[in-house]
């Protein structure tokens, strides 16, 4: 007596570790794309904040006649700034004090080192870091 073959319906092994893999290479790109991407969106903002900053301290240096004393730190250009609101940039020390981005008066830019040197008078930079794939990248914009 001859049986015949019923019609079955499902998935055979094959293809279903063929859908894992898949699924598997995917969460894996993810996974190693995620982290690279909130990285750049940090960097970012850190970048934003201090244009921000570099801002309120040319204003300040405007309202207040150049006088750099008047400009050196976070509390006295925060009246042209709302520095409380530098996200990525202020940063909280161990004494509990908010720290900003550093400015560097009468400084220019140096691209090759990411430095400040010699540079006029009411020139100014300000210098924060940057998160890279293994460690704190150095960066400088000129006012």
């Amino acid at each position: 007596m001859k049986t015949k073959l019923r019609n079955q319906k499902g998935f055979t092994i094959i293809e279903v570790l063929i859908v894992l893999a898949i699924a598997g290479l995917i969460m894996l790109i993810v996974f190693l794309a995620v982290p690279a991407l909130q990285r750049n969106s940090r960097n970012t903002q850190r970048t934003n904040d201090a244009a921000l900053v570099l801002a309120a301290v040319s204003e300040c240096l405007n309202n207040r006649s150049g006088l750099v004393a008047e400009c050196s730190t976070p509390a006295k250009i925060g009246d042209f700034a709302d520095i409380t609101k530098l996200k990525q940039l202020v940063t909280i020390d161990a004494a509990g004090s908010a720290t900003s981005v550093g400015i560097v008066f009468s400084s220019k830019c140096n691209p090759a080192a990411s430095g400040p040197e010699g540079g006029k008078p009411r020139q100014f930079v300000a210098l924060y870091k940057i998160e890279g794939a293994s460690a704190e990248i150095p960066r400088c914009i000129e006012s």
